[in-house]
């Protein structure tokens, strides 16, 4: 066997080196302290668990997604978590049990089974806020500037943030009476902007629901796409509150790049609400999902009102400009007293400093030295560092 080959990492994994890292953990502290000046509260669930927990209210794709291995100690198959936001739905419901709002926050590896698209890593690291308790509009609004701020911190601007409504397909297909197997056809060819074949699948629907389900498409565009639905789709109590709820989220938040699709159904079998995606220049994938989960928390003996939303870190860092590395201090050996004394004192000004270790001369620039502490009589002096 060629013995290059054993340091081979899997397809789609990679490793974070100093600097990769150290961008990856600046932008989570950034994000992460201002959850937490939000009132977000850090939460870390497990990285496996039991699958039947893992998987409880997320649908068949992420059962895809989620690699699965068996217990020794149980004999029970445990799955790795390829989402973290029903482990923290399942935090809120069955262990803080909190009568009112809870708002949380987390950040970890997920591994996926496949990489989600044809550049994606299978080892994201994802950072998300989550808004519990609160079933109206002002939560999905929290969420939506909660959302701009952090990729503002990031200095990504979003290029278009997308909203959707779950609520409006539910409401069609309920009143259709649509099967489970017509509903998933249906749902598949409205996410691919099929119209010739949806028009064959609600061919046999009658109207005004037939109508509604081909007038979806074209239901997209600026805040004008409210007024198109509305004009174009059954006034049904449920379309009615999803648009209002639209249209007023829309108000709440003119300055941000909104554009809405009610045709855009992602995370269907996970999703009951307002739906989210947000896109930045640099990258042809969304760089934010998220939206309304009110129906998994049930799943766990506690129905809750959701919402939130994730990011993958390791994508934030490809995009986000390069953060500065702070140059460091090489501290001479032998030590003394007075040399820790004034190491300590460097230290808690914020600059890092490092013990010159015997016999690696001309090697500390290439560790990130650019400046030298020296004794000069007895004072402890910085200089430039000289190393050839």
């Amino acid at each position: 066997m060629n013995t290059k080959r054993r340091w081979l990492l899997p397809e789609a994994i990679e490793d974070l080196l100093p600097g990769e890292a150290r961008q990856v953990e600046v932008l989570r502290r950034r994000l992460l302290d201002a959850f937490a000046r939000s009132g977000y509260e850090f939460v870390a669930p497990p990285l496996l668990e039991y699958v039947e927990s893992l998987l409880t209210g997320s649908g068949h794709d992420m059962d895809l997604r989620t690699f699965k291995l068996v217990d020794q100690a149980s004999g029970r198959t445990l799955g790795i978590r390829a989402d973290i936001t029903p482990q923290v739905a399942r935090m809120d419901a069955h262990l803080l049990n909190r009568r009112g709002v809870a708002r949380l926050c987390y950040c970890g590896s997920v591994l996926h089974a496949l990489p989600a698209s044809l550049l994606a890593s299978r080892e994201p690291i994802q950072i998300g806020a989550e808004l519990y308790g609160h079933a109206g509009i002002e939560a999905d609004i929290e969420i939506v500037r909660l959302l701009a701020q952090a990729l503002a911190l990031c200095e990504i601007p979003p290029a278009r943030i997308d909203l959707g409504h779950i609520g409006i397909f539910r409401a069609l297909a309920a009143r259709a009476e649509l099967s489970p197997d017509a509903r998933e056809e249906v749902f598949a060819v409205l996410q691919a902007k099929d119209v010739s074949t949806l028009g064959e699948l609600v061919a046999g629907v009658a109207e005004p629901l037939r109508s509604a389900f081909l007038a979806l498409p074209d239901c997209y565009g600026g805040v004008e796409a409210l007024a198109t639905g509305a004009a174009q789709l059954p006034d049904l109590p449920e379309i009615r509150a999803a648009l209002d709820g639209l249209r007023r989220l829309a108000e709440a938040v003119p300055d941000l790049p909104l554009s809405f699709d009610l045709a855009d159904l992602r995370g269907y079998h996970y999703h009951s609400g307002v739906v989210l995606a947000a896109y930045s220049a640099g990258s042809p994938s969304a760089v934010a999902l998220g939206g309304r989960y009110d129906q998994i928390g049930a799943s766990f003996g506690r129905g809750r009102p959701a919402t939130g939303f994730s990011l993958d870190l390791r994508e934030l860092a490809r995009l986000a400009p390069p953060a500065v590395a702070r140059s460091a201090i090489l501290a001479p050996w032998p030590e003394d007293v007075s040399l820790h004394t004034e190491i300590e004192k460097l230290r808690a000004r914020g600059e890092t400093v490092m013990y010159a270790l015997p016999s690696h001369e001309g090697t500390w620039r290439e560790a990130g030295c650019d400046r030298l502490l020296a004794r000069r009589g007895n004072e402890w002096i910085i200089e430039d560092l000289k190393e050839h």
